[in-house]
């Protein structure tokens, strides 16, 4: 990841504070990105849980497992219309689903170090930006959600991530505003049940209770993309 040129390497990366991802295009707004990041948050805590060390499970099996876990909470949430934003747009292994007609994509790791891999582009990616944002401002850009995990596998947060050309240039680095190590918490034993529980088959039942962040446009402002 690319930073500023007067960015010191050991201190936070540096983004114009009126960077968010609604003023990148107006689909991107808090309570739909705070939604999907929800869904993740809830897949990993899933896969961790449903793990079996005994029976050989490790990080890597329960990384591809929390992956395929949070493909699936998101389709099934599309299939099930409960968030008529929300649609996928390559259900593959290569995963890329729309807000609105905006492509994102979502990892596990590092907001501050995606891989080369992460940066990666799909042609059909690439195409879907191109129409949501114009062919210049669309140049070389990609949408992220990166998933930061304790060793212990529980999310510590989520991220959304502008990121341009193949050095990853920062152009948006937006915290989701999400308390997700407290939410988790709250199923310590004998706490009381909260709304973050194992999602089944009902992918689409997410409730959002974390407060909304400042900053979020009014309702009135937003506008939807023609189809």
């Amino acid at each position: 990841m690319t930073l500023p040129d007067d960015q010191p390497p050991d201190q936070p990366i540096a983004v114009p504070a009126d960077v968010l991802p609604w003023t990148i295009h107006p689909a991107l707004t808090e309570e739909r990105l705070r939604v999907c990041a929800l869904l993740l948050a809830h897949a990993r805590r899933d896969a961790v849980r449903l793990a079996s060390v005994e029976m050989g499970d490790d990080t890597w099996s329960i990384g591809c497992r929390a992956y395929a876990f949070g493909r699936q909470r998101l389709q099934r949430a599309a299939e099930r219309g409960t968030h008529n934003w929300l649609t996928v747009l390559d259900g593959s292994h290569h995963f890329v689903f729309l807000i609105e007609d905006v492509p994102v994509r979502f990892f596990r790791g590092s907001a501050d170090d995606p891989t080369s891999r992460t940066l990666r582009r799909q042609v059909i990616e690439a195409q879907q930006l191109t129409m949501a944002l114009g062919g210049d401002k669309a140049e070389g850009l990609v949408f992220r959600l990166a998933l930061e995990a304790a060793p212990a596998g529980a999310v510590d947060r989520v991220v959304f991530l502008a990121l341009r050309g193949e050095d990853g240039r920062v152009e948006c680095f937006w915290p989701i505003p999400l308390d997700v190590q407290g939410e988790a918490s709250a199923h310590a034993p004998g706490a009381e049940p909260t709304q973050l529980r194992l999602l089944g088959a009902d992918a689409s039942d997410v409730l959002v209770s974390a407060s909304p962040g400042k900053g979020r446009p009014p309702s009135g402002s937003r506008r939807r993309m023609p189809r």
